[in-house]
């Protein structure tokens, strides 16, 4: 991975200890809002009032060792953040403005707007998938679904990813992540986790966002509109 890191972004001699700290201290304070709403919301006390069920949900199969890609989202989207962080500081802040607006309008959409789905099925096997899904059923309720974050920040790490400069030539590091990006969006339904819907919703608000942080660029838009120092 090392000769993955731009040498212009990642100086240790330039950015400091220090630098990093700093870039580190929003991300933190974000996941700690984040974390907080996102519990609040899985355990209030309240009716569900939009069952979200498409009829291609039905015509879906289950896929039990689609857990795998799934669990792995967890990591991937931390693991990337962070290389991005250290390793391509304007690719970062590009990938967070992209994650943070998308988690946060989850938020917003799934206090005002109660949702859940009633697609999940028995599980009666008793293999390591049968009891990682059964686990993950137990732990992680069937509300709060709309769009499915899992597609939508699978999409902005992969979006990151082909839009880095110094990834455009690593054509194999680009297809893994394309790869891995999608088969975590594969999951979210053939784990019956989401419905067709909330993916096709994601997919909307990602190329939405796409346009925004990466065509429009504004980042670059706002940098230019500042007003120069004295």
């Amino acid at each position: 991975m090392r000769n993955m890191i731009s040498e212009e972004n990642f100086n240790p001699d330039q950015n400091g200890i220090g630098t990093y700290a700093k870039r580190m201290v929003p991300i933190l304070v974000y996941m700690l809002i984040y974390l907080l709403w996102f519990h609040y919301l899985e355990n209030r006390s309240i009716q569900i009032e939009y069952l979200i069920h498409t009829p291609l949900d039905d015509k879906i199969p289950f896929c039990k060792y689609f857990i795998i890609p799934y669990l792995f989202w967890f990591g991937y989207v931390a693991v990337a953040s962070l290389y991005f962080l250290f390793a391509d500081y304007e690719s970062f802040r590009r990938l967070y403005l992209f994650l943070v607006t998308g988690m946060t309008l989850f938020l917003l959409i799934s206090t005002l707007w109660p949702n859940g789905h009633d697609l999940r099925p028995v599980i009666t096997g008793s293999g390591v998938c049968d009891r990682l899904v059964q686990n993950l059923y137990n732990r992680d309720t069937s509300t709060n679904l709309w769009p499915s974050i899992h597609t939508y920040n699978s999409l902005g790490v992969w979006y990151a990813v082909k839009n880095a400069e110094h990834l455009k030539k690593k054509k194999g590091i680009r297809i893994l992540f394309m790869l891995i990006s999608y088969s975590i969006v594969a999951s979210t339904v053939l784990l019956k986790q989401h419905s067709v819907f909330d993916v096709i919703s994601a997919f909307l608000f990602a190329g939405t966002m796409y346009y925004f942080t990466y065509v429009l660029d504004l980042l670059d838009l706002i940098g230019q509109r500042r007003p120069r120092a004295a």
